[in-house]
């Protein structure tokens, strides 16, 4: 263990101190499984990375992600918050603007943009796959919300860019702010998956939407903010033209982590009916370190 740097960074984060944290462990290739699973637990933020190697595979970097309980092929978060250490701490020559990452689910391209003194990274998605579709009296017992509720013009339904999340339209945001997963009624559906609730309405004037996301099966109740879930958003809103006739292409600014008191901003791209999909934010460096 001893020699092994790990960073604290906050992903879709306007400042630091907010948004999602992520631990990442460099120099991890000699660990078996057992020992970064105990150290996804230890660090016990929604995931954990490891990067076994500061030399590329096929073009990419190899990743490893995991929740305090499990490991998974794909979260969003993750790959932003890696990304940014690898291209500022890990690479050892400038790959230009775009770092690539070997993840379970397949590779992910992140591209840096510079705006001013302000450093947006982009992922591009895997494209999104649309499952099965749930009435609103499941979703009315798994979230304790009544049926009026539920924005019943759009579908609540099972979608995939790697990680599977239920994409759930609420009308309003008090009933966002009151969503609550009832964990025996979410187990009843019979799918390993996120929740994903949204509405039009949000805190900050200037964005469009105010998301909250819940992943009690992968080990967190409430994410603050969810890259791989967001990006499930981003394909939805595209495929059922969300924002109007026509309006395929999204490119919206989404708020969350606000109800645990870890504001996040999330930008989304969508174009395709949802076949392409992008999704961006900032990452703050807080602290490094090593192991013992």
């Amino acid at each position: 263990m001893k020699g092994l740097t790990y960073y604290l960074v906050d992903v879709f984060a306007q400042e630091r101190y907010a948004g999602n944290q992520l631990a990442v462990v460099t120099g991890t290739f000699f660990l078996p499984d057992e020992r970064m699973q105990a150290i996804a637990n230890e660090m016990h933020f929604s995931e954990t990375t490891f990067i076994p190697s500061n030399e590329k595979k096929d073009g990419g970097y190899d990743v490893r992600i995991f929740t305090p309980s499990i490991e998974v092929p794909f979260a969003g978060h993750p790959v932003l918050g890696t990304a940014y250490v690898i291209k500022h701490f890990v690479q050892r020559e400038d790959d230009g603007d775009t770092v690539t990452l070997n993840l379970k689910a397949g590779q992910i391209h992140v591209r840096f943009e510079k705006h001013g003194a302000e450093e947006v990274l982009w992922m591009k998605q895997l494209p999104p796959t649309f499952g099965k579709n749930f009435t609103v009296e499941e979703l009315s017992n798994v979230l304790q919300l009544n049926a009026a509720d539920f924005d019943d013009i759009f579908p609540i339904q099972l979608v995939s860019t790697g990680l599977p999340f239920i994409i759930v339209p609420l009308k309003t945001l008090d009933a966002v702010k009151r969503a609550k997963v009832n964990l025996d009624w979410l187990v009843k559906l019979k799918v390993e998956a996120g929740v994903l609730v949204f509405c039009r309405e949000a805190v900050q004037k200037e964005n469009n939407l105010h998301v909250r996301v819940f992943v009690p099966l992968f080990g967190t109740a409430e994410d603050p903010a969810t890259g791989s879930g967001n990006g499930c958003l981003a394909g939805y809103l595209s495929r059922y033209r969300y924002f109007g006739v026509g309006a395929d292409k999204v490119d919206v600014r989404v708020e969350q982590g606000y109800e645990i008191r870890r504001p996040s901003l999330l930008l989304l791209r969508a174009e395709g009916l949802g076949a392409r999909v992008e999704v961006g934010g900032q990452v703050f460096l807080v602290a490094d370190g090593e192991l013992v």
